[in-house]
């Protein structure tokens, strides 16, 4: 069974893996944004390296979206999210992270520094969406209690993160199951978005 989340806006819908860190998309309503997860699936397994089995898809539960939702990035915790994760998972989960920062390192080393533009010409290109995911990541980190200082290594800063997540306190801003599937979201979308664009 894959139990899955929506998160609604007055814009967008997010349909979320609650187990998945990082698989979810989103889409004009309920349906599409399940079907566009769906869609997604070999190419979020290709991206985190693990055979992941959808089996029966089951809708656990629906959280109202923010302004971040309408936006186009998911935003709310359910009550999944304080459901205590145990060792062996939660490493699991965390190992999911990482592999995500090396699939995200990889597409990045293969794609051009100029990025195909929008229809309207927006959109950033390649290292301005490196600095943005690397600088999300050290906001983020003071949800889960890793304080990093401004300009400190990549490398570094992700191994503290991930040092939080698998021993730092329990209680944080951000719950460590919702903490680890809203980091590798970012990561991932990131990385399909430069590579979409190249």
């Amino acid at each position: 069974m894959t139990r899955v989340y929506l998160e609604t806006g007055k814009t967008w819908t997010f349909a979320c893996a609650v187990d998945w860190p990082g698989w979810c998309r989103r889409g004009k309503g309920a349906e599409e944004a399940l079907d566009a997860l769906l869609a997604y699936r070999p190419r979020y397994a290709a991206a985190i390296g693990k055979r992941v089995t959808v089996g029966d898809v089951t809708v656990v539960g629906r959280v109202r979206g923010t302004t971040t939702t309408d936006v186009g990035a998911p935003d709310v915790k359910g009550e999944w999210d304080d459901e205590p994760l145990e060792r062996r998972e939660l490493k699991r989960q965390v190992d999911m992270l990482r592999s995500s920062w090396t699939y995200f390192d990889d597409v990045v080393r293969g794609a051009p520094a100029s990025l195909r533009k929008g229809p309207r010409g927006g959109g950033r290109d390649r290292d301005a969406i490196v600095d943005h995911v690397r600088e999300a990541e050290r906001s983020y980190g003071r949800k889960v209690g890793s304080r990093v200082p401004p300009r400190t290594p990549w490398p570094e800063q992700r191994d503290a993160l991930a040092g939080a997540l698998l021993d730092g306190d329990e209680e944080t801003a951000w719950p460590r199951r919702y903490a680890i599937r809203r980091i590798a979201w970012h990561v991932l979308d990131h990385a399909w978005e430069i590579e979409d664009k190249s």
